[in-house]
């Protein structure tokens, strides 16, 4: 009977469990008011549009919607496996993806370990307002600054190439130098909004931590190598490996297109800068979401071998 009375309690406490947690968020309704908007965009602007993948595939008819339209197949998921174009936008997106990773990598770590080091004052001021501020430029104006700073008749990166002896260069239509040209131009702009964060986690570190190292006789080097990075490495790996590595073949396609033309199309040409062009200019609504659902679904796989491999090898992982 004992044992009978203590089940239908906890039976008991089980049905109570509902009631208990609608109380609760009654009485913390303000909180859930604070996140309804955000849910609101989520469901607008993410879930919702997810009612639009079946058009990869329909042979999708404007006139017809996206139910009237005819079922493809993977018809379309063919085409662009056999294109003979397939491997190049494959290789364009994994040279400047991969590049850019590794660049995105190191530099505002790097400028964040710099900034860390560097004393309170106009200086160091000068030095983040300089490195943030080209972030908030719109990439229709950066991309213009490009072009014209590397402008082979008036670019000033072509005339100090000039004043050192050398010749000028056409960078925008050389496509060996394109990758180049685009991975460095967004990280001077990226950079230093990429290493607030990384001076944020520096902020937290124990000064005692370098106290005690001073007087163990570590220098500032070794104080970087072994108390700043070892405090860094989770953020470094859930923003950059994690993160990056599952947009691996998503690269913006903005600044592509502003940077594209007819003569760097070689190396310029990825994924995304096709997805515009097939699905926006050329109309190929079906085709160009069914290349950008393998584009979605080929990064899903990625972040979630990154985020297993992560949580092994580490403690740090997304989920």
């Amino acid at each position: 009977m004992k044992r009978k009375g203590t089940a239908e309690g906890r039976g008991g406490s089980r049905k109570r469990g509902g009631p208990v947690k609608f109380r609760r968020i009654i009485a913390n309704w303000q909180l859930y008011v604070f996140l309804l908007p955000a849910l609101i965009y989520f469901i607008v602007f993410c879930y919702g549009p997810m009612y639009g993948v079946q058009i990869a595939f329909k042979n999708f008819s404007p006139s017809k919607g996206i139910a009237g339209s005819p079922w493809a197949g993977l018809e379309h998921f063919k085409r662009f496996f056999n294109a003979y174009y397939f491997w190049d936008l494959i290789r364009n997106t994994l040279t400047i993806s991969i590049y850019s990773l590794a660049v995105n990598f190191i530099l505002p770590v790097l400028l964040a370990l710099l900034l860390n080091e560097m004393k309170k004052g106009k200086l160091k001021s000068a030095v983040q307002t300089a490195t943030y501020a080209p972030y908030f430029i719109s990439a229709v104006v950066f991309c213009g600054m490009i072009t014209t700073f590397l402008s082979p008749a008036s670019g000033i990166i072509n005339k100090i190439i000039e004043a050192a002896g050398g010749t000028a260069v056409n960078f925008l239509t050389t496509p060996k130098l394109f990758p180049s040209v685009y991975v460095w131009a967004n990280a001077w702009q990226a950079t230093g909004w990429g290493s607030i964060i990384y001076l944020a986690t520096l902020s937290g570190v124990d000064e005692q931590l370098h106290e005690a190292a001073m007087i163990d006789g570590a220098n500032r080097l070794q104080r970087i190598l072994h108390i700043n990075i070892p405090h860094l490495l989770p953020t470094m790996i859930t923003l950059l490996i994690i993160m990056n590595a599952g947009s691996l073949l998503s690269v913006g396609y903005e600044k592509l297109l502003l940077l594209q033309n007819p003569l760097n199309t070689e190396t310029s040409e990825v994924i995304s800068t096709y997805v515009y062009q097939a699905g926006l200019v050329n109309a190929q609504y079906s085709f160009a979401t069914a290349v950008g659902l393998f584009n979605s679904v080929i990064n899903l796989i990625i972040l979630i071998l990154v985020n297993t491999l992560s949580r092994r090898i580490s403690d740090t992982s997304l989920w």
